[in-house]
């Protein structure tokens, strides 16, 4: 039996549905292996192992913080595990045990937030960009969730071995918690899921909602995510041009949010960047029909599946969005595809495909086959 200690500290997070369902469903598959789930202190309670291997340890050590790469080491040297697998590339640099790291994306490095103190934000980035090599060249493996996340890596940090990169793609697994209704103040909307940093482009959403408006006057537009300090400044945005039938939810739970998806006219994702694209993917497992920015990865991880626009084009947004709106023969045909899109990606196909090929295999194969070995894949 080896111990496995999984870095979850973000899991009551956006990005954190990717380490929350990957612990999930490592209970069902590894019976024999021990596991330790590092959380924060405040999310000590957000998940609960129904799996007598696997413990559940707080911690209080923030991301890019001096106690991160201090505390936090001393507590993983003291923890001792055979392997830690980090959910995110933010991380004790001097840690020297044996690790596999997961890269989502690069966007802190090619993007500035408005809502962030300059200096602030341009220090933190000279930081991450020293921590993610450190990380990229001293991890045993690492994952990359999409093809252009891979090229990402290898474009910045060219001296990062090419062959320790593991394409591993997201899974998709529709919630199979019963829809509760969420009241809104208009029948039909348009919804977005997730955060609100300045690259995920909501201001461009908000404005092609409201030249929507002028054909489908009650047309809302639901943002689901935290209010936090980026969404109040989207929020402030629209206020000030009095943009109409836009509601920010706030953090919804399962429940809510599989009703949301359930029952909007379609999902928009207007990002300028991104490493993956979840929530897309879950918008397709409800037969929602999913309008798309073409930028980075989006395309090869919605391929046939989404209906796209140029992000930075406003009027080109909003009539891809119509042309969805407006036509059955699309919907109908973005809902099937949809469908068939999302069987590509789930832990338990990758496992299948995995054992069968010996190359390409989910995070807990590649964690547990790091663990029982001496090398690197």
């Amino acid at each position: 039996m080896a111990h496995i200690a999984i870095d979850a500290r973000i899991i009551n997070s956006t990005t954190g549905r990717y380490v929350e369902r990957l612990v999930t469903y490592l209970q069902d598959v590894d019976t024999e292996n021990e596991y330790t789930i590092i959380v924060p202190e405040k999310d000590k309670d957000f998940w609960k192992p129904r799996n007598k291997n696997f413990t559940v340890q707080a911690v209080n050590f923030a991301n890019y913080s001096l106690g991160e790469q201090t505390g936090f080491n001393r507590f993983l040297k003291k923890l001792n595990a055979d392997l830690v697998h980090f959910a995110m590339p933010q991380q004790p640099v001097s840690y020297k045990g044996k690790k596999v790291t997961t890269f989502h994306d690069l966007t802190l490095l090619k993007t500035y937030n408005s809502d962030k103190n300059w200096l602030v934000y341009h220090t933190k980035q000279k930081i991450g960009k020293y921590i993610f090599e450190r990380v990229a060249k001293d991890s045993d493996a690492i994952i990359a969730i999409s093809k252009y996340t891979e090229k990402e890596l290898l474009e910045f940090f060219p001296s990062v071995d090419k062959d320790k990169i593991s394409l591993i793609y997201e899974s998709s697994d529709v919630s199979t918690v019963a829809p509760k209704k969420y009241s809104l103040p208009f029948k039909k909307y348009i919804m977005y899921v997730g955060q609100q940093s300045d690259y995920k482009n909501i201001k461009r959403l908000g404005d092609a909602h409201q030249i929507l408006l002028a054909k489908y006057p009650d047309l809302g537009l639901v943002l689901v995510g935290r209010k936090n300090a980026a969404a109040l400044t989207n929020e402030a945005y629209f206020n000030e041009r009095n943009y109409k039938n836009i509601l920010f939810t706030d953090f919804v739970d399962d429940a809510n949010l599989s009703w949301l998806y359930s029952n909007a006219q379609a999902y928009v994702f207007p990002s300028l960047m991104e490493g993956f694209g979840l929530p897309g993917l879950e918008a397709m497992g409800y037969g929602t029909p999913v309008v798309s920015s073409n930028a980075t990865c989006l395309p090869e991880v919605y391929g046939q599946a989404a209906h796209y626009f140029n992000p930075e084009d406003t009027s080109d947004m909003a009539e891809a969005i119509d042309q969805v709106l407006s036509d059955d023969k699309i919907r109908t045909r973005l809902a099937k595809a949809g469908y068939k899109q999302i069987k590509k990606y789930s832990w338990k196909k990758q496992a299948q495909e995995g054992i069968r090929k010996g190359v390409v295999m989910p995070p807990f194969l590649l964690t547990t086959r790091l663990c029982n070995s001496n090398s690197t894949l």
